[in-house]
């Protein structure tokens, strides 16, 4: 999968751009599926923000907002008792995934549930836009400052990236520059502080900052 991994979406013209390159055509022309699952598990998320990421409302409007064709939703934990028959079609009908944030070990254990996980880098046509939760998902491990699901049995995620993220830099009063370093100490892997007008693209193993914000790397 081509990857834009961001903490809060398509929020400015740098981003928008990328995403369009990425996608090889315009947004207008392309169908996307947004996955909510990992609101669930998070204790700041529920019925009213998904609603709203699916509706799509205001708030969205950097996500499921921007005017795609179509806008469907692929619920991972009912992915399982369905059946792969029904739902990779799906998958393969779409051009891009809006993974919305939450908890991204929520996120990762329903990735690995429902089978998604295995089928990522099988689809190297297809589009994977993270937000926050979303974007974190594919990196080794998110650090525990970010793990709010009680069930998680440590903070280590899917690994399909090399890099561990810290989003919503200057967003939130835990979420400072001195905050990002405090976890980048203790992450092991090289990483990335990002704010809400940044995001990183991967592609073919080529990793692009693009930003009209704040960002900082660690090695």
């Amino acid at each position: 999968m081509k990857l834009l991994l961001t903490s809060g979406g398509v929020t400015n013209p740098s981003i928008h751009s990328a995403l369009v390159h990425l996608l090889g055509k315009p947004i207008a022309d392309c169908h996307a599926l947004c996955i909510p699952t990992a609101q669930w598990g998070h204790p700041m998320c529920g019925p009213t923000s998904v609603r709203g990421l699916l509706a799509p409302e205001p708030d969205f409007r950097y996500l499921t907002g921007l005017g795609w064709a179509s806008l469907g939703a692929l619920e991972l934990t009912a992915l399982p008792s369905i059946g792969t028959e029904r739902w990779v079609p799906w998958l393969r009908d779409a051009d891009v995934l809006l993974v919305d944030g939450g908890d991204a070990t929520y996120l990762c254990h329903w990735l690995r549930q429902s089978g998604l996980a295995e089928l990522v880098p099988a689809l190297p046509d297809k589009v994977w836009v993270g937000v926050s939760a979303g974007s974190m998902v594919l990196t080794p491990r998110i650090g525990d400052y970010f793990v709010e699901w009680p069930s998680a049995p440590d903070d280590r995620t899917l690994g399909l990236v090399d890099f561990s993220i810290f989003p919503h830099l200057d967003a939130f009063p835990g979420n400072s520059m001195a905050d990002a370093e405090r976890w980048a100490a203790d992450i092991g892997v090289p990483s990335y502080a990002i704010d809400e007008q940044t995001a990183i693209q991967v592609v073919d193993g080529s990793v692009e900052v693009i930003s009209e914000g704040r960002w900082r790397t660690f090695e």
